[in-house]
């Protein structure tokens, strides 16, 4: 028996490389078990992004330690940002793990293990990352077999202040768009109805490959040489967002009118701290020009409290903005220093107790006007996109509308009809709530004798 048990931390561009992982170790012929205490390998692919995604990753090590330690003869791997990061220094702080991978060795995991070995063993390079992966590298999908994400670059050649993951992941790497096409086409053959475009920073997508080939020229080939429904852009920056971008997006539903577009502040000495080339501005016209070409798109970002230096005026600037813009979803998180990074010598700390307080100004703020973006869609008819039965209950399906992203936004709860995941059916909103809503089977009968 070779079940391994795998654990992935972190955000979509990890859960890919997890999903290469899982391919090697299948072919390999490694069988994917649900629980950890049936495993001989088990394997967590850590974040190393932020201090608490770090703690995170020791944590579920250790719990994934004390299996091992049940079970003698069970291997724990350790791979991933937090292993880029750290390198040797993890081997004496974590003597529970026998191997650590980086990110330039881990499709290579079941040779790893296959490799005779005494005592924990450490495979990375120091420094940042430089493996791109391509279309020749096999994935085993986690998701549902219905959406997925396609990662389009490695790195990124930002160099925000409080950021890692240039000293991590490394420079931007941009795969070219005929392997793109390639797995795409792979994807949509497995039944991939929704698919979501991720990288650090999508709109730098070719700007290293100097051949002419841009986000705008890999979503033209994509609407050509595939048949996916749904396509979604995630993590566009907030300057890189063009005419040219937002016309395409407009001529094609395939594109869906949903953009994820990190701000991370709205003040202008905050950002200018943040080494963010815009300001307040900037973002103005941005919001001004998305909804002009896309009246309906939803607008999501992130946004951070307390960075250093950051004022109550500053604060009130962001809050004013919001009230102004009426984002649909936006996440705010509390700054916290790096080890390494430039904004960790900047003086103007925050005390965690007025992070706190600020955190919970911005969330209040938008909690409401989130509840109120919402209220539009009802008795909207919207294509859904069906999931399956729902966590909250037996008795309801759920879904999405093609402005929630998968994970990360709310969901639909389907209160009749019988539908199938993967599924994308016209359903008309019924309710709004803070961030879901709630949908039925169109009764095209009625529909017919009122009008509709």
């Amino acid at each position: 028996m070779n079940n391994v048990f795998i654990v992935s931390l972190g955000c979509p561009k990890n859960l890919v490389d997890t999903e290469v992982m899982l391919a090697s170790l299948e072919h390999a012929g490694y069988i994917l078990t649900d629980t950890p205490e049936e495993a001989e390998v088990i394997v967590v692919n850590t974040c190393g992004f932020i201090q608490p995604a770090v703690e995170e990753a020791v944590d579920t090590i250790l719990e994934m330690a004390e299996y091992k330690e049940a079970k003698p003869g069970t291997r724990l791997v350790v791979t991933g940002c937090m292993v880029q990061r750290y390198g040797t220094a993890l081997l004496e702080e974590l003597p529970e793990v026998d191997l650590f991978i980086g990110l330039d060795d881990f499709p290579g995991i079941d040779r790893l293990l296959a490799e005779e070995t005494n005592g924990p063993r450490l495979i990375t390079a120091p420094g940042a990352a430089n493996f791109l992966m391509d279309s020749s590298y096999a994935r085993s999908i986690s998701t549902p077999f219905f959406r997925s994400f396609l990662k389009i670059t490695e790195g990124c050649d930002n160099r925000c202040t409080y950021c890692m993951i240039p000293s991590i992941r490394g420079p931007l790497r941009s795969r070219e768009i005929a392997d793109l096409v390639r797995e795409a086409q792979a994807l949509e053959q497995t039944g991939v109805r929704e698919l979501c475009l991720i990288a650090q920073d999508l709109t730098a997508y070719g700007t290293d490959l100097q051949n002419g080939e841009t986000l705008v020229r890999l979503l033209e080939a994509l609407l050509s040489e595939t048949s996916i429904p749904w396509l979604r852009l995630l993590y566009a920056y907030p300057s890189g967002v063009s005419d040219e971008l937002l016309q395409l997006m407009a001529e094609n539903a395939r594109i869906l009118p949903y953009l994820d577009v990190p701000f991370q502040h709205v003040s202008d000495s905050v950002l200018q701290n943040m080494n963010r080339p815009y300001g307040t501005a900037l973002l103005d016209g941005l919001i001004t020009r998305i909804r002009s070409y896309l009246p309906d798109c939803v607008l999501r970002t992130t946004l951070m409290v307390g960075f250093p230096g950051e004022t109550k005026e500053d604060v009130e600037i962001m809050l004013e903005a919001l009230k102004r813009w009426q984002l649909d979803h936006v996440g705010v998180f509390q700054y916290q220093d790096e080890e390494g990074s430039a904004a960790a010598l900047l003086p103007g700390k925050i005390e965690d107790q007025e992070k706190a307080v600020r955190y919970e100004q911005v969330m209040s703020i938008q909690a409401d006007i989130s509840r109120e973006r919402l209220q539009r869609y009802v008795v909207r008819i919207e294509p859904v996109l069906v999931e399956g039965i729902s966590e909250e209950s037996e008795l309801l399906l759920e879904g999405r509308t093609r402005y929630q992203a998968p994970d990360i936004d709310g969901c639909v709860y389907i209160t009749s009809g019988q539908f199938n995941p993967g599924d994308i059916v016209e359903l008309r909103i019924t309710e709004a709530h803070t961030y879901d809503l709630v949908a039925e089977e169109v009764d095209l009968l009625e529909d017919e004798e009122n009008g509709g």
